[in-house]
C-alpha cells in the first residue's frame, strides 16, 4: 500500500471533505489500488497555487475503465459522455 498525492480543484474539495462526494475520477496515470491512501491537495486553477487545505482518503475500490473496451460505442461516449454514480 502506498500514498499518492493529487491536486483537487476548489469546487470539489469541500464535497469530498464533507463526505458528499465519495468517488474520484482520475486519469489512469498511476497505479492506484485498493488500500492505498489518496492525499488530495486543494488547487486553485485561477491562481495556479495550492490553497493549503489537504485531505487524506483511503481507496476502497479502484476500477480501470478503458472507453475503447466499453459496452457502448465510442461515438456515443463522445456524444453523451459518461456519468459516474455514487451509491449507498
Amino acid at each position: 500500500m502506498k500514498t499518492v498525492e493529487k491536486k483537487i480543484d476548489l469546487g470539489f474539495f469541500d464535497d469530498v471533505y464533507s463526505g458528499k462526494k465519495k468517488f474520484e475520477l482520475r486519469l489512469n496515470d498511476e497505479d492506484i489500488s485498493e488500500g492505498d491512501t489518496l492525499v488530495l491537495k486543494e488547487w486553485n486553477p485561477a491562481t495556479k497555487t495550492y490553497t493549503g487545505r489537504v485531505i487524506e482518503k483511503k481507496v476502497t475500490y479502484a476500477l480501470v475503465f478503458n472507453p475503447s473496451q466499453s459496452f457502448w460505442p465510442e461515438a456515443e461516449i463522445k456524444e453523451k459522455g459518461l456519468r459516474i454514480l455514487s451509491l449507498e
